[in-house]
């Protein structure tokens, strides 16, 4: 189950007892923080927590300023900096180096458009969307409120607040398509009245990864159990009826028989792949039928031995059949983890997919000088004049909380 899934249920269960919550989400980070833009966590008005937007440090303090939050029935922005180096002991203890903004907002179950269910409307559709959260505006302008927010679909379709500024909204869906396009979440700002800036969080957000399993042996079950663990939508395949059965994989979202001859009708999709069949003739097939797929990730169990004499018969069949497959075939399959066991298997391939969704080298982070964590991209407003205009105020020791728009 996923994070977002977890939330919805939660969500669902604090609706059904009428017990008010509130959303927590982090929408700005600033130097090193445990969690990223777009973590979030519920608190209920007792103050029970669902989620995480930090490694504990700052769930304390959030629980009771949303409580807070909950009382006024406005929604509020927290800033927590923990970026002291001179004196940690003062600092809020985390020891990330860092500032996060969090965005507090009591929800209105009547609300259809509220931030969960807007969330609910994304979990409905299986491509990629944006949602765009104002978490910053001048107050008494009437550009847009603090919380207000936009839920960009591919196709076009919005949801969301209606904001009163139609040139707001056209330059949040150009910049809503930018962010889908470059797969990478944005904080932009926008100029408003009075020479003041509006900011926004452009968040990507991503459908659960898609993997279909070829084969359903005893070693397929820890893989897909650790990966759906993840919350990715698993799907296994085999042609054998007594191992192809869905008791054998409770946590796979489908499980089908496919005999041999009926590989090549298979439908084409963008799933990731795994191949564990342990039958070369299977194999065969599905790497046949994968050469005209636009899957990604095509990992195939066994020694570089048997990739070779798979891509030398392909070829015989199809002539560019591997630089068809370049790139996207990986084998042997897994990270160099020493695995040995079917547990210590799945979790190599479970890492090495982990490491080409996000584009990643997959070593120790040790050894790495490059940031552990995507940053979202900053862009200042447009029409800012000032050298530094739109630049947030950091504040050292202490947590300041920021009043809704118009208070």
């Amino acid at each position: 189950m996923t994070e977002l899934q977890r939330l919805l249920a939660a969500y669902d269960d604090y609706q059904a007892a009428g017990r008010a919550c509130a959303l927590a989400t982090v929408v700005e980070v600033e130097g090193s923080a445990y969690r990223r833009p777009g973590a979030r966590m519920l608190v209920t008005d007792d103050g029970h927590l669902t989620g995480a937007i930090s490694g504990g440090c700052l769930e304390g303090d959030a629980r009771q300023r949303a409580r807070q939050a909950l009382q006024r029935r406005q929604p509020a922005l927290v800033t927590y900096d923990t970026s002291d180096e001179d004196d940690p002991r003062h600092g809020l203890g985390p020891g990330c180096q860092g500032v996060v903004r969090i965005l507090l907002e009591p929800l209105d179950f009547q609300d259809p458009d509220n931030p969960l269910e807007l969330l609910r409307g994304f979990a409905r559709h299986p491509e990629p969307a944006v949602l765009a959260t104002v978490f910053r505006c001048a107050a008494g302008q009437a550009t847009a409120d603090l919380g207000q927010r936009l839920l960009l679909m591919p196709d076009g379709q919005v949801r969301g607040s209606v904001l009163d500024n139609l040139d707001l909204t056209a330059q949040l869906r150009r910049d809503a398509d930018q962010a889908l396009q470059q797969d990478q979440s944005l904080i932009r700002e926008y100029p408003a009245p009075n020479s003041s800036t509006v900011r926004v969080f452009l968040e990507v957000l991503r459908p659960p990864l898609r993997l279909t399993v070829y084969g359903a042996g005893n070693d397929a079950q820890p893989l897909v159990r650790l990966a759906a663990s993840l919350g990715w939508h698993v799907t296994v395949i085999d042609g054998r009826p007594r191992q192809a059965a869905a008791e054998r994989f409770p946590e796979a979202a489908a499980v089908q028989v496919v005999p041999l001859g009926e590989v090549p009708a298979l439908p084409l999709s963008a799933d990731y792949a795994v191949l564990l069949t342990h039958n070369y003739a299977y194999d065969l097939a599905v790497l046949q039928r994968l050469l005209g797929a636009p899957t990604s990730y095509i990992g195939l169990l066994g020694p570089r031995q048997k990739a070779a004499r798979l891509l030398e018969e392909l070829s015989q069949e199809v002539p560019d059949a591997e630089a068809r497959l370049q790139g996207r075939l990986y084998s042997p399959i897994g990270l160099n983890l020493g695995g040995e066991t079917p547990e210590e298997i799945a979790l190599s391939i479970v890492a090495e997919i982990q490491a080409v969704r996000q584009g990643r080298p997959g070593g120790m982070l040790t050894r790495s000088n490059d940031p552990i964590h995507a940053r979202p991209t900053h862009v200042a407003a447009p029409d800012s004049e000032a050298a530094g205009a739109g630049k947030q105020p950091r504040y050292r020791h202490v947590v300041v909380t920021e009043p809704s728009c118009g208070v």
